[in-house]
């Protein structure tokens, strides 16, 4: 059964950082690239940045570009997302994704709330 489970998110003031965590399991984590999507209050969902298999290359959306960095440990099955500079629009729930054999694969989420 494919897994994932996302952690670290809360109420942070503006400018300030977390780090999110995704635990996954139940397929080869070390095979597959991963994303971070997130969905803000009373909209769509928004594709945030992705990670190669191997982590050599990684994606970002231009609204978090040198704010936000996705890294991996295939060694534990993680993915993370260190957010620093935090904006009252970086409010949202955060999840994991995995494509698998064309389902996607979803956690639960974790909340982010940027406010003062």
């Amino acid at each position: 059964e494919v897994r994932l489970v996302e952690s670290g998110g809360g109420l942070v003031q503006p400018g300030g950082s977390l780090r999110l965590s995704c635990a996954a399991s139940g397929f080869n984590f070390g095979t597959r690239a991963m994303s971070w999507v997130r969905q803000a209050p009373g909209q769509g969902p928004e594709w945030a940045s992705a990670i190669t298999h191997d982590g050599a290359k990684t994606y970002h959306v231009d609204s978090v570009k040198g704010r936000f960095t996705i890294s991996r440990d295939n060694a534990k099955n993680t993915v993370y997302l260190r957010m620093n500079s935090l904006k009252p629009e970086d409010t949202a729930v955060y999840y994991c994704n995995v494509p698998l054999y064309g389902v996607d694969y979803w956690g639960k989420g974790t909340l982010v709330t940027v406010s003062s």
